[in-house]
């Protein structure tokens, strides 16, 4: 069995996850709650019919615990002007909660 969730809101950007049970994924920093309930389901699949939201599935949540916080590879913004001896270097790396999917529950 499997489902695609989507995680985030508007205002960080809703990201899709195609997951199963014992799946770990990285998603945006949620709080320090080490349950979480993903109750956006956009598609299920339990091995002989699959089901498709509009947008999404009526009484299917995704349960999964946060295992702690990692940070992504660095990513460097280099601005560079010809001739001006102007030049900035800037580095970030984002945060993510890894979390594991403990359950599919199907209502």
């Amino acid at each position: 069995m499997y489902a695609i969730i989507e995680t985030g809101t508007k205002d960080t950007g809703g990201k899709q996850f195609r997951v199963q049970e014992g799946d770990i994924i990285d998603v945006d920093l949620v709080g320090s709650d080490q349950q979480l309930a993903f109750d956006k389901v956009l598609f299920l699949h339990d091995g002989n019919t699959p089901q498709v939201g509009l947008p999404h599935l009526p009484k299917c949540v995704v349960h999964a615990e946060v295992i702690g916080e990692v940070k992504g590879p660095k990513v460097i913004a280099y601005k560079y002007k010809k001739r001006k001896n102007y030049r900035r270097k800037i580095g970030h790396r984002q945060r993510y909660s890894r979390i594991k999917i403990t359950k599919i529950a199907v209502g």
